[in-house]
This record gives structure tokens, C-alpha cells and sequence, in this order.
């Protein structure tokens, strides 16, 4: 059954989570100051649809996996002591996921906006 309560205190908990990470985690804190710049400049060039939607879909994608990894790297150091080389690893591949989308996402950027920036430049 539908309970209004629980949705709020899901919302709750959901904020709450989010918080959290903005001010401990300060690649996170950097991805969406980048994601909201490139928004706005979304909204400057008034792009296609199709182009927002790309761009907030890589947008939301990286966070999402930066939350992901800050995830596992609290779970991890919970089940296993930091001396432990599977730590190390665990962290760098969640880094390495990380950093990928984000390579992704600024190379869908470059191609999305580059022709906007182009034509703006020439006059």
C-alpha cells in the first residue's frame, strides 16, 4: 500500500546520502560544478533535444558511478582492513570505472558542443 510517510523519509534518506557525499567527496563535488556548467552552456546554445537529453543522461551517468564508487570504497574498508592489496584494487578499478565514463562523457560533450563553441567563435 501506498504510504506517503515512507516515500517522504525515502526522500529523506536519499537526500540525506547525497549531502553526504557533496561534502566528502570532492571529485564529486567537481562533476557536478562540470555537469552544471555543461547544462548551462546546453541552454545558451539552445541545442537539439536530442543533444540535452545525451548530455544529461552522461551527465547523471557519471555521478550515478562516482556515488557507486563511493560506495564500495566505504564497503570495502568496513570488510577488509586498508593493508589488504584487495582494497587497493577494489578502489582503483571503481576509480578506473569512474574515470572512464568520464572520459566518455567529455568526448559525447566535445562532439555535442564543439560545433556550437566553433560557430560562436567564427561570429
Amino acid at each position: 500500500m501506498f504510504s506517503l510517510s515512507r516515500l517522504i523519509k525515502s526522500f529523506r534518506y536519499a537526500s540525506r546520502g547525497l549531502v553526504r557525499v557533496f561534502k566528502e567527496e570532492q571529485s564529486f563535488r567537481v562533476q557536478v560544478v562540470i555537469g552544471f556548467f555543461v547544462l548551462i552552456l546546453a541552454l545558451i546554445f539552445h541545442v537539439k533535444v536530442w543533444e540535452a537529453v545525451a548530455l544529461l543522461l552522461v551527465t547523471m551517468m557519471v555521478l550515478v558511478l562516482e556515488l557507486i564508487n563511493s560506495v564500495f570504497e566505504r564497503v570495502v574498508d568496513v570488510l577488509k582492513p586498508r593493508m589488504h592489496p584487495y582494497v587497493e584494487t577494489v578502489k582503483d578499478i571503481m576509480a578506473a570505472v569512474v574515470l572512464l565514463s568520464s572520459l566518455g562523457a567529455i568526448l559525447i560533450g566535445v562532439l555535442i558542443l564543439g560545433p556550437y563553441v566553433i560557430q560562436l567563435l567564427r561570429g
